[in-house]
């Protein structure tokens, strides 16, 4: 097992792989992963199911084999849950000795439904009962309507991984949104100690948006101010990292958890997500290094977790200098970069973004339906 990889889940922080495709379910690429990376979950959205559909001709014969008729969208589901049923299977024995804390595989609900609470849980739902296995994990949008969708999801006894979130706010509705479908569970007489969830925060795309809001002030200001200014790029998303971390600390402790935790209730920890560096002037392997503690999870795509195997430094850091973080915030405030404008605008791109890839392999599989029509 990679000495590096071993140390940093030996520091609290599970590795999960922020990337799926066939070809590594069943040439032995993932159950290597699972032996030598320390690897204890994935994750999957509708950009790297694009990606995949896309390369090669994994999926050609299952496509070839469906039943005709099938609209693009039924053979997506058809694919997707295929490769998450397979990737479950994989996992089960690290969720089984785990006692459910790990060995998940997140699949994710259409951005369509972002804004529907009752559409997303009709998808999820289906979804749930599609895949039928109990290490899978419903991926829902953070967004007001996706936590309200959330609490009854959970309730109901499904796995859910809450995405996209970028501001501490939203990770206190999502947090809040979990301790009442236990509690909801609880009064009824039902089990919580195998309801799992995990809150997608992500990082890096935050410092890309501040730092080219800070490079528009910059380019404003007289030359005796821009090193200031300057100074303060690549810190944001960690910084409100920090404090979403601390949130985490603060909400799951005292009373009202101590309640569920003694019926068995596991913490929904913190998945930091879009880890990979965006800016190559930053350490490659910054968005891991500086997030690493007890109870967290980051899930990296490939590259980004080669760079941690061959060069990557375990530390606690995730609640190192908080107070630094706070201030490091009140800066960027004070220069007029709202945290809530970024946040905010980023999770319009984010969905934007996964309905765009979601829109696009939905295409390639329309064409795919076409050729088949006129073949036969």
């Amino acid at each position: 097992m990679s000495a590096r990889l071993k140390a940093l889940h030996d520091a609290g922080q599970s590795i999960w792989l922020d990337y799926i495709d066939r070809a590594m379910l069943h040439d032995g690429d993932l159950e290597r992963r699972i032996r030598e990376d320390a690897l204890t979950g994935m994750t999957s959205n509708p950009t790297i199911f694009e990606k995949a559909l896309a390369e090669g001709q994994h999926y050609d014969q299952q496509l070839a084999a469906a039943e005709a008729g099938l609209s693009a969208w039924e053979l997506f589901e058809l694919v997707e849950t295929e490769d998450v049923r397979r990737a479950c299977d994989l996992f089960l024995p690290l969720y089984q000795a785990t006692k459910g804390k790990d060995g998940y595989v997140s699949i994710e609900v259409s951005p369509g439904v972002a804004e529907d609470p009752d559409a997303t849980i009709e998808e999820g739902r289906r979804l749930w009962a599609t895949v039928a296995r109990p290490n899978v994990m419903i991926k829902v949008p953070g967004t007001e309507a996706g936590a309200r969708a959330v609490r009854t999801l959970l309730a109901d006894g499904i796995n859910v991984n809450v995405t996209l979130l970028f501001s501490v706010e939203a990770h206190r509705r999502v947090i809040e949104a979990y301790l009442d479908a236990l509690e909801q569970r609880a009064a009824a007489g039902q089990p919580v100690d195998r309801v799992a969830s995990v809150a997608s925060f992500f990082i890096s795309r935050v410092d890309s948006e501040v730092d080219k809001r800070l490079d528009a002030i910059i380019a404003q200001l007289p030359e005796e101010r821009r090193a200031y200014v300057a100074q303060l790029k690549g810190k944001a998303a960690i910084a409100n990292a920090k404090l979403a971390y601390r949130l985490f600390q603060q909400l799951f402790s005292g009373p009202r958890w101590d309640a569920l935790a003694a019926k068995g209730a596991m913490v929904q920890r913190p998945l930091w997500a879009s880890t990979s560096t965006k800016n190559p002037a930053y350490r490659d392997v910054l968005y891991v290094e500086q997030l690493i503690g007890p109870d967290t999870i980051n899930t990296m795509p490939p590259a980004t977790l080669e760079a941690f195997r061959d060069h990557g430094e375990t530390a606690r850091t995730v609640d190192r200098d908080v107070e630094q973080a706070e201030r490091t915030l009140a800066d960027l405030e004070a220069l007029g970069v709202s945290m809530t404008a970024v946040t905010d605008k980023l999770l319009t791109e984010g969905i934007a973004s996964f309905q765009k890839s979601f829109d696009g392999l939905l295409a390639g599989l329309e064409k795919r339906v076409a050729e088949r029509a006129g073949a036969r």
